[in-house]
């Protein structure tokens, strides 16, 4: 089987439906508030692929093989906390891209892009505490948990379980990413705006 020709790339409009379909999927969202309608899918897209187009990076789509798998890369955050300024590294994949290496490939390809490219001292990452799939893959990438640092998103009830998040950070001289054993660490373009 040929390996997967895996892309980061500017968002384009056949992506929305695509985005707005796993945007709505509860098990995709399951540590995010609630599932996002089609019309906040499309606002995200717009202001993601007008972010790129300004700065020549951002949360980029990720592209497996020509199909939209969703999306990796990196953000300012738009809130307040104790560790900002900051860029920190996200990604959100459709389940049927799920459990191939693909976060771990393209994540680490803009970890690449943040280090090399945009000289960034340190990127952080976030999320919710009770979400361990996220977590592991931090680690995998050679992210170091800073309890320290661990919050409450205020863009987040009080009452709401997903309110205490954890703080990961990687500094350029951090070590690389852990690959599975026996699978190829797969290539992986960004393709420029």
């Amino acid at each position: 089987m040929p390996p997967d020709r895996i892309t980061l790339r500017q968002w384009r409009d056949d992506d929305l439906d695509p985005y707005a379909a796993m945007n709505a999927d509860p098990v995709v969202m399951e540590h995010f508030p609630r599932p996002l309608d089609r019309a906040e899918s499309a606002e995200s897209m717009a202001r993601q692929r007008a972010l790129i187009a300004e700065r020549g990076w951002g949360l980029w789509v990720l592209d497996v093989n020509g199909a939209f798998a969703g999306f990796t890369g990196l953000a300012v955050p738009r809130f307040a906390a104790p560790f900002m300024p900051c860029v920190e590294i996200g990604w959100r994949l459709r389940q049927a891209f799920w459990g191939r290496g693909l976060a771990l490939a393209a994540a680490a390809a803009a970890l690449a892009h943040g280090f090399d490219r945009l000289h960034l001292a340190e990127i952080v990452s976030f999320t919710a505490a009770s979400n361990q799939r996220s977590r592991r893959l931090m680690e995998r990438l050679g992210f170091a948990r800073d309890a320290g640092g661990d919050f409450l998103h205020p863009s987040l009830p009080p009452e709401s379980p997903l309110r205490p998040h954890v703080l990961y950070r990687k500094s350029r001289a951090a070590p690389a990413p852990v690959w599975p054993a026996g699978r190829l660490r797969p290539a992986v373009e960004i393709i420029p705006p």
